[in-house]
């Protein structure tokens, strides 16, 4: 188990030496950040000055490692467009993406697995096969247009809901978070439904997959041989079996609400931190674009260690054949 680990955190530094290399060769390739801090009015020794404060006069080499020390400690720069420290910046906008993603997540999955259940034991139905023929919508439309759909629908027509912001939030600390006020929920529903129909529709279709497979299995022949009622087979068998493959896709996914929610939060003007890299890439900002790079993956690098492990919790074969791997 623990080689196992330590075998993982070997693997997630790698990739992150790897990230972080690709987001410090857009600080060499991309615009000099001097003159985008201090315009093309300052003084050779403001230059001068400046490049000395940045670290830019030292080799390229030696720029890199101090990228990544500055990296590790969270520490990214001065954003060229807003002039303030990128770690502030994130830091504003990390819970409001954290929390569209999350409430997204928590709808696909108490909507996705039921459905996808659903769908697998009534297969044949009509009522499965309309649900089958509404998931593939759900796959196949974009998500900006899913967005603009539910603003037409339920901002401009209906008026029910706002479409853009965050609405009001409170402050905890550091935190803030708009799930304990009713207006903070009324701006978060329809981009937490706008993110999550994808999700909500792939994972019905894993589940639903997943399940007929199981119930094809010779165990579970086995348990109906024993005189098991079928919601014991179903749920008590079947469905503990069909959320192993759920576990790695619903990780990944959970991954992609937070890094690909760049979409949504800007068909809605949601503040978090996907709006804030578009408006970083529409302005060059180097430091936003390279922190939130780096974010991201380490995002991903936890998510899917997290997974990895949650294989030896839920799938006890795994751990058998690691101890015989191990013997």
């Amino acid at each position: 188990m623990w080689v196992f680990v330590v075998r993982r955190l070997a693997q997630a530094v790698l990739v992150m030496l790897t990230v972080a290399l690709v987001s410090f060769a857009l600080f060499q390739f991309v615009g000099d950040p001097v003159t985008h801090l201090l315009g093309q009015d300052a003084t050779p020794q403001q230059r001068e000055q400046l490049r000395r404060d940045l670290g830019l006069d030292r080799s390229v080499p030696a720029q890199f490692l101090g990228f990544v020390g500055n990296a590790v400690q969270g520490e990214f720069g001065l954003s060229l467009r807003q002039g303030r420290q990128v770690s502030a910046l994130i830091a504003e906008r990390m819970p409001a993406t954290l929390e569209l993603a999350l409430v997204a997540s928590v709808l696909a999955l108490a909507l996705g697995i039921p459905l996808g259940v659903y769908a697998a034991l009534r297969r044949g139905h009509w009522d499965a096969q309309l649900l089958m023929a509404a998931s593939l919508i759900g796959v196949s439309l974009p998500t900006f247009l899913i967005g603009i759909g539910l603003i037409g629908v339920f901002s401009v027509t209906l008026n029910w809901l706002p479409s853009f912001g965050r609405g009001e939030v409170v402050q905890l600390g550091v935190w803030s978070t708009g799930l304990l006020t009713a207006d903070g929920w009324r701006h978060l529903l329809l981009p937490a439904v706008t993110l999550a129909v994808f999700q909500l529709t792939l994972i019905m279709r894993l589940v639903r997959a997943e399940m007929i497979e199981v119930l094809r299995t010779d165990y579970i022949r086995f348990a109906r041989a024993r005189g098991l009622t079928d919601r014991a087979v179903h749920f008590g068998h079947a469905l503990k079996n069909t959320l192993v493959p759920v576990i790695t896709i619903t990780g990944l996914q959970l991954g992609s609400l937070i890094a690909f929610a760049i979409i949504t939060e800007t068909v809605f003007q949601w503040p978090g931190m996907g709006l804030l890299f578009i408006q970083a890439v529409q302005f060059a900002d180097i430091p936003v674009m390279a922190a939130y790079l780096c974010l991201i993956a380490l995002i991903f690098v936890v998510i899917n260690l997290a997974v990895d492990l949650l294989y030896f919790a839920v799938d006890p074969r795994l751990r058998i054949e690691r101890a015989d791997d191990a013997g």
